[in-house]
């Protein structure tokens, strides 16, 4: 796939009142913003044009954007997060995304987050989690499904979600941690697997045939 446009948004001076499981203090918003910049700068170098939405302060973490819907050429598929405080991010990124492309929006009856929807192909897998359920799965199938794409919900039992773990990175390979070496549903590819103490290399994309990596995991 061919990247040409990419939503961002700058962290909000909230953003250490956010979610988060790791224990590393609270964030250096000086810091934050610079690396943002630096990403965006990344995916400008890359070719893509790239949409820099404004903080949003009554939602700490509103700078994951992909939490909050998934793009695919047919549709985009509006989320609905699966921590509360995230919910009404959604209402800030559809009206965005509806210039971009048609929208299907799930109920509230299920939730999802974006991080853990990984596509390859036609294929999504997509990980069950604190944040994504079943009813989030079957709603994004039912909505996907149509347009000739297949789901596969893979249990994650480490890590925040799905692809925090597991990273497509193309030519047939996946970025994986140990645990999920053997897992059935990822019999078809190449590994290339991450050591225990770098499991955060999985944070990893895959964009127009470049590797976007954390620094400092020099192994992976």
């Amino acid at each position: 796939m061919h990247f040409t446009q990419a939503i961002a948004r700058l962290p909000a001076a909230t953003c250490g009142a956010g979610q988060t499981t790791a224990r590393l203090g609270a964030p250096d918003i000086a810091a934050t913003t610079r690396q943002f910049l630096a990403y965006v700068e990344t995916l400008l170098q890359l070719g893509l044009k790239v949409t820099v939405l404004p903080a949003a302060a009554d939602y700490p973490d509103a700078h994951f954007v992909e939490d909050t819907a998934v793009v695919m050429p047919e549709l985009a598929v509006i989320t609905h997060p699966g921590a509360p405080s995230r919910q009404g991010e959604v209402d800030t990124i559809a009206p965005v995304l509806a210039g971009f492309r048609p929208l299907a929006r799930m109920s509230e009856r299920g939730h999802m987050d974006g991080g853990d929807v990984l596509l390859v192909d036609k294929q999504f897998f997509i990980g069950l989690t604190a944040r994504t359920d079943e009813q989030g799965i079957r709603e994004f199938a039912a909505a996907v499904e149509p347009h000739g794409y297949q789901v596969a919900a893979i249990e994650v039992s480490a890590g925040l979600h799905l692809k925090s773990i597991v990273n497509y990175v193309g030519r047939n390979t996946l970025l994986l941690t140990e645990g999920y070496v053997n897992h059935p549903a990822f019999s078809g590819f190449n590994s290339i697997v991450i050591p225990e103490e770098e499991a955060y290399a999985g944070n990893t994309l895959w964009i127009n045939d470049t590797l976007i990596t954390p620094q400092g995991y020099p192994y992976t």
